[in-house]
């Protein structure tokens, strides 16, 4: 079995951690701290926001919140490999699972899953991804009567690439497919002209019910200045974030 997640990376074998001690207490700080997972599953063609419940520790085993959709649910339960993916403390986290069940937590609809063998800690800084609040970027795309231009939203970004949330599903999703004279909005500062891959695409449920495709792209031939920019933004959400943490906003 395989992440349904690109990764990036090749050779994963240096980011493992199979640790039992360390998998509890990385999987116990995201549940503590309410850290968002997407969970991927159908083959990496659907994904749902959730997050964990419960470490039963005694029982080698998580349970963690189910989908809003209950068909939705079932076809979870009825995929043979299931990715998680999130963010902790600049550290993206992954693992997956070859088994889902249902169950109960606190009289409501749950699932249960396995305490994962290992998982994958990318602390490298081009792998770290920061959420983007109020972060836009126009797309110029064949409409099918010439060249338009639509605007999306950024889900979060890293020095490597972003993650955009089509919530009409506009744009083309194939693997591969370039996009040139992108131009991202940030909040601050001028706007940045970047040519992006689509490497993944995935339709999620966000927690509130609502169904969106999510492309995960790549930046191409970025110019440092404009990575310089991108970094800047990324440094400054990081602040922010940090700040929030520790009561100084």
């Amino acid at each position: 079995m395989a992440f349904n997640i690109d990764v990036g990376i090749e050779d994963l074998g240096p980011y493992q951690v199979h640790s039992r001690r360390e998998i509890l207490a990385l999987l116990r700080g995201i549940g503590e701290r309410n850290r968002l997972v997407r969970m991927i599953f159908n083959g990496g063609s659907e994904a749902v926001l959730t997050s964990i419940l419960k470490i039963d520790e005694a029982a080698d085993s998580v349970i963690i919140d189910c989908a809003p959709d209950q068909l939705q649910n079932q076809r979870i339960v009825e995929s043979g490999n299931i990715s998680f993916e999130t963010i902790l403390e600049r550290i993206r986290i992954l693992f997956f699972v070859t088994r889902i069940e249902n169950c109960l937590y606190e009289n409501g609809p749950a699932f249960r899953i396995a305490l994962p063998a290992s998982l994958i800690r990318l602390q490298r800084r081009e792998y770290y991804r920061v959420f983007t609040p109020r972060c836009t970027i126009d797309i110029p795309h064949d409409a099918g009567q010439g060249m338009k231009s639509v605007t999306l939203s950024v889900q979060n970004v890293s020095a490597g690439g972003m993650a955009i949330v089509d919530e009409k599903k506009i744009l083309d999703d194939t693997t591969g497919r370039i996009y040139e004279n992108c131009k991202i909005v940030l909040p601050t500062g001028p706007a940045i002209t970047a040519t992006l891959e689509v490497r993944n695409s995935q339709e999620i449920t966000l927690a509130n019910g609502k169904a969106v495709r999510r492309l995960g792209c790549l930046f191409i031939d970025l110019p440092n200045p404009m990575l310089a920019a991108v970094q800047r933004y990324i440094t400054k959400l990081e602040r922010d974030q940090n700040a929030k943490t520790t009561g100084m906003a």
